[in-house]
Parts: C-alpha cells; sequence; structure tokens
C-alpha cells in the first residue's frame, strides 16, 4: 500500500533522525510519536492525508484524564499535509516535516518545563464556550500547586454545566471529586498518581515511580 510502502517508510526514516536524538519513542510502525514526561507527553503525529502523504500534529496530553488512547489536550500545531507523487519529490518534504516536529517538541518542552509553569498557562486562558475539558485541566494544575481557591473556581465552572453527554457527566463525576479534596494537595496529588498510572498501563507505557514532582 502506498501508505507503507514508501511512505511511511520515508516518513519513518525523517522521523527517527529528528525525532529519536531528542529522546521520542515510536509507538510500533505508526505515524506516532511520544515524548514521555511521566505526567504528560508531548504527541507528535504524522497525519495521513486521503491521499498518499502526511501532515503533521503536534501538541501535549495530560495523562490524568486516564484514557486508552492519545489525545491532544492543549497546544496543538498542526501543518498542512504534504502530498506524495514520487520518492524523490517526496523525501525532502518528509525532512522538513520532521525538523518542523522536532521544533515544536522543543517548544512544547521550553514552555511546559515543570508544573507550575503548566499551572500558569492553564489558569490564565480565557474561559472558552464548549471547552470543558480546558476548564477542568486548569483545576487540577491549581490543585496540584496548592492554590485551592483557584482550583474550586475552576471545578464549580464545570458543575454549573448542563450535562449534555455522557462525557461531560464523566467530567463532573472527577470535578465534584476533587472539588473536595482541593485543600489537601496530598490528597490531590495522590488522586492524580492514581489516574496517570492507570493511564499508563491503558496506553503501555512504562510506569513511573515520581509522577508528580
Amino acid at each position: 500500500m502506498a501508505d507503507r510502502s514508501p511512505v511511511l517508510r520515508i516518513v519513518t526514516s525523517a522521523a527517527r533522525g529528528s525525532l529519536k536524538p531528542l529522546g521520542l519513542a515510536q509507538r510500533g510502525r505508526s505515524r506516532l510519536w511520544i515524548d514521555d514526561h511521566a505526567w504528560w507527553l508531548g504527541v507528535v503525529e504524522f497525519t495521513p492525508p486521503r491521499t498518499a502523504g502526511s501532515g503533521l500534529n503536534v501538541g501535549a496530553m495530560w495523562l490524568w484524564h486516564d484514557v486508552d488512547h492519545l489525545a491532544f489536550h492543549v497546544d496543538v500545531v498542526r501543518t498542512s499535509p504534504e502530498p506524495f507523487r514520487t520518492e524523490d519529490q517526496f523525501t525532502p518534504l518528509a525532512l522538513e516535516l520532521s525538523r518542523q516536529a522536532a521544533a515544536n517538541v522543543t517548544a512544547l518542552r521550553e514552555k511546559f518545563p515543570a508544573l507550575p509553569d503548566v499551572t500558569r498557562y492553564l489558569t490564565s486562558r480565557p474561559v472558552r464556550r464548549g471547552f470543558l475539558w480546558e476548564t477542568f485541566d486548569a483545576g487540577i494544575a491549581a490543585a496540584l500547586t496548592g492554590d485551592p481557591a483557584t482550583a474550586r473556581d475552576h471545578f464549580e465552572r464545570v458543575l454549573r454545566k448542563d450535562p449534555l453527554a455522557p462525557w461531560m457527566v464523566q467530567a463532573q463525576e472527577k470535578a465534584r471529586e476533587l472539588h473536595v479534596i482541593a485543600p489537601d494537595r496530598d490528597a490531590v496529588t495522590a488522586w492524580v498518581a492514581q489516574a496517570v498510572g492507570s493511564c499508563r498501563s491503558k496506553l503501555g507505557l512504562a510506569p513511573v515511580t515520581a509522577v508528580i514532582s
């Protein structure tokens, strides 16, 4: 198939040259690469377009969501797909995509070097209608860094929404539990550590001892 031979081969070769030196790991033989930071991931996806070729998505995933699939939760940079016509034509395009991926991964690392930086970013964003998980994430980050008032404010915003879908019910169940324990930083840290550990297991990632530091 065109996606695997030669497109995937070319994309994988280019990614190995740019991403592997940064410490990223390829997910099997897929177009996905991850930058593992214990409780969050940098996710790189060389997206397949409708025709042969590749685009690029790079963003961060918060593992406290405890899901069984990779996701983009914040700071997603998208690059339009490059078409494949011939190996000679596509190879330099794949190399450029891989260089862009490496630059975006480096930018994520610089933006989120530690939990306080993540908290400042998440809590300083304007609340957007329809983006319930963004508010939820800001609440968790604030609670983890010892700001229960800000955390509870964000959790209360989540709880005020009409739960119009099952995922909203799930979000509110978690927000309600976290709202109660928000003043207890150790309890929040334990809650997050359990969620992150579960998520890492579902994703097939190695367990880590110190989840939040």
